[in-house]
């Protein structure tokens, strides 16, 4: 499995907005992709911090690199209005044999 580790800073007064359009306008977007598995959006508790990560989970690193390469722009384009800052993308190999209990959970 392989992950997409995405931060970026919204715009505070814009979260609910930037909340709707990840769930109404890029999840359907996700959805669509070979080998995408699951996004996990985490927002602060309390949003004084604007920083919010996503990682989204792919069955392969070329599913997540083919998703990176043709939609993504495409993405990012749809949240630069909510957005504060540029967004830094980051990438890591999951260790399935670690986390079982979840990896059976996503394919359930």
């Amino acid at each position: 499995m392989f992950a997409r580790i995405i931060n970026c800073e919204v715009k505070l007064e814009k979260k609910e907005e930037f909340v709707k359009v990840i769930k109404n306008e890029v999840v359907p977007i996700l959805k669509k992709q070979t080998g995408f598995l699951e996004v996990l959006p985490f927002f602060p508790e309390r949003m004084k911090e604007d920083k919010v990560y996503t990682i989204s989970l792919w069955a392969t690193k070329a599913d997540a690199e083919r998703y990176e390469r043709e939609f993504f722009p495409k993405v990012l384009n749809i949240l630069k209005p909510y957005l504060a800052a540029t967004v830094n993308v980051n990438h890591y190999n999951l260790e399935t044999t670690v986390c079982q209990h979840f990896v059976e959970a996503l394919v359930a």
